[in-house]
């Protein structure tokens, strides 16, 4: 079965949370909140790369990394669920 078919399948938010506990490191989901945090960001465009790096903590590398998946790929994950909440 696969991890999206999983994932789809949890019917609520902390049956979710314990999943990811179980299956991520606590690193790993920090640094998947925080690509997250940074996308809400980047969507909203009222703040620059450097103001998002520096309000997260972040660097500006890694908001240039969400910034492409979010822009440029043809994924269209992170748009997707902007769009919709």
């Amino acid at each position: 079965m696969k991890l999206s078919t999983v994932l789809k399948g949890i019917n609520s938010t902390k049956d979710i949370d314990n999943f990811l506990r179980d299956l991520c490191t606590p690193s790993e989901i920090e640094a998947m909140e925080e690509r997250w945090e940074v996308a809400k960001l980047l969507y909203k465009g009222d703040s620059t790369y450097r103001d998002i790096a520096s309000k997260l903590n972040t660097s500006t590398a890694t908001v240039t990394r969400v910034a492409r998946f979010l822009y440029k790929e043809s994924n269209q994950g992170y748009l997707k669920v902007l769009k919709e909440g």
